[in-house]
């Protein structure tokens, strides 16, 4: 689609969310206080509460892996653990992890098999994510408080579905992509159960014959916008309210890609292990390759997701070739690297995090970009 209508779009935007079919999200309004810009790091307490049990009714323990023999070179740049308080989760190991002042204060568990893609904190402290097989969201005390199953998620029969990105809008929505022939975005209000979007996507952005490849990553925009990072069709596209294409742009294996807040989008293509920024007009304003890092910091496996920071900062996150290599690497938009985390004693790959204190409300489409 041209430039002519990308931005025409964004020039007729309005304040405040229409999705199809359903009320204009809420917008949280932060209150006064010393976390006004911060409200996930208010409810951290809840989570070292004394009612959150080690192991919730609805958790299994993860198996470890062998990536627990990975390890943590000397002298890495940053502050490891305590560099940021984050929402951490990762392909291979179905463990995410709270972490504040450097050390690990809650975790959830979901046993064995596949696989843990996107999470989100909200600001009441609810925690949302997709495991592959379903998505759910979870309070700090571990209790299920809403779930989407998928349809015969092993992949035994050729109707199956899988979930591998979700988001929230507002406290009582969702939107989530369903991988499957063919794939679905969906907005469920998780209050009232009723589905206020589900719209099949066209057929020019998947591959039939391969439903698990097809999308990592969709987000909704602050300009009321679809953005999807089309894995198995090497392009990145950007659909109205009505599903009508609005921007696109070509790219190898995009696993993710994000909306900044200066209306550039920030793309991971996993296939060339490069991380790209690029304006409305298609033109590259920032690129960062592996083989910018210094050797010893290399990925072997490819950043999946990234984060902007507020700074400008952006973080990579990799599996990390199951504890060879770094898990994540944090870098200034020039370059430099202030942080590499390669702890697999105490943390898994990889694929997802969000940074808690870098302002923003997450629900609230645009506010945060991870």
């Amino acid at each position: 689609m041209s430039v002519k209508n990308f931005l025409s779009l964004v020039a007729f935007s309005i304040v405040g969310l229409t999705l199809t079919g359903c009320h204009t999200p809420e917008t949280v309004t932060n209150a006064r206080g010393p976390w006004a810009e911060t409200p996930c790091m208010a409810v951290l307490d809840r989570f070292t509460a004394a009612e959150v049990p080690a192991l919730g009714p609805a958790e299994t323990e993860a198996p470890i892996g062998s990536w627990t023999n990975g390890v943590t070179p000397a002298d890495l740049p940053g502050k490891g653990l305590a560099q940021h308080p984050m929402l951490y989760a990762g392909e291979n190991y179905n463990k995410m992890f709270l972490i504040n002042d450097g050390k690990v204060i809650w975790t959830y568990q979901t046993g064995k098999g596949y696989e843990y893609d996107d999470v989100w904190m909200l600001s009441n402290g609810n925690i949302l994510f997709t495991r592959m097989q379903y998505l759910a969201e979870i309070t700090p005390d571990k209790k299920v408080v809403w779930r989407y199953d998928c349809t015969d998620p092993n992949g035994k029969s050729t109707n199956h579905t899988e979930v591998h990105t979700c988001q929230p809008i507002g406290l009582d929505r969702v939107m989530f992509v369903l991988n499957g022939v063919p794939p679905r975005l969906l907005v469920v209000n998780i209050k009232t159960g009723a589905v206020e979007v589900n719209h099949a996507l066209p057929d020019e952005l998947f591959n039939v014959n391969a439903v698990h490849g097809q999308f990592r990553r969709a987000r909704y925009t602050a300009q009321g916008t679809y953005l999807l990072a089309c894995l198995g069709r090497n392009q990145v596209v950007e659909l109205d309210k009505n599903f009508k294409e609005v921007w696109s742009y070509k790219i190898n294996s995009p696993w993710a890609a994000l909306r900044l807040k200066n209306g550039n989008t920030l793309i991971t293509d996993e296939k060339d292990s490069l991380t790209r920024e690029v304006s409305p007009q298609g033109e590259t304003v920032w690129e960062f390759k592996n083989t910018d890092l210094p050797e010893p910091y290399r990925f072997v496996e490819a950043p999946q997701s990234c984060t902007r920071l507020a700074n400008g900062n952006t973080i990579f996150c990799s599996r990390g070739n199951r504890g060879k290599t770094p898990q994540i690497v944090e870098v200034t938009p020039d370059k430099k690297v202030v942080w590499v985390l390669q702890d697999w004693k105490t943390l898994g790959s990889a694929s997802a995090v969000q940074v808690l204190d870098d302002p923003g409300v997450p629900e609230n489409p645009g506010e945060s970009a991870h």
